[in-house]
């Protein structure tokens, strides 16, 4: 072969440098339009929901004569709690823990809620007796409408401490 002759084969042909810079190229614009797209959908996800009462931001938990004194049914769909205090008052608690907001199940033979991230632990109305979550349960609106309960799960109600104003009686 003469000089000529290799030096069009040499031009022709790819190097394997040059196709890997390419491919590295190309993946690296495939990463960046996915990144992309993961944050335009972060981004827009929660503006497509409409915002206020809707069907399900209204529980019926049902009769009030259907929950027993000094007990805790769980509605997994609202997910909160409904407390029945011993004076026959109600409490919707919210079921996120106020430390991590780690889901708190109700340990009945105990009668309180321990949360199994970090040991926080609340009484039947929601308030903190083993740290070190920082303050009380959320609680949720209640309204008694004939002998019926219902709780408003649209937004919870962040609370410092528990008061005796915030039980629902029927």
């Amino acid at each position: 072969m003469t000089e000529g002759s290799t030096n069009k084969a040499t031009v022709m042909e790819p190097s394997r440098r040059s196709f890997l810079s390419k491919l590295w190229i190309g993946l690296g614009l495939v990463a960046l339009a996915e990144a992309v797209a993961v944050v335009f959908t972060f981004l827009r996800s929660n503006k497509s929901k409409p915002r206020g009462v809707d069907s399900h931001s209204i529980v019926t938990a049902g009769a009030v004569s259907t929950f027993e004194v000094n007990s805790v049914t769980a509605f997994i769909r609202g997910r909160f709690y409904l407390a029945r205090l011993e004076d026959g008052g109600f409490l919707a608690l919210s079921s996120k823990c106020t430390h991590l907001g780690c889901t708190v199940p109700w340990v009945g033979k105990e009668m309180k809620f321990a949360c199994p991230c970090h040991g926080s632990a609340y009484d039947i109305a929601g308030a903190v007796i083993n740290p070190p979550a920082p303050r009380p349960l959320d609680i949720y609106p209640i309204s008694i409408e004939n002998n019926v309960v219902k709780v408003d799960t649209t937004k919870p109600i962040k609370r410092d401490q528990f008061k005796v104003s915030q039980v629902i009686h029927p």
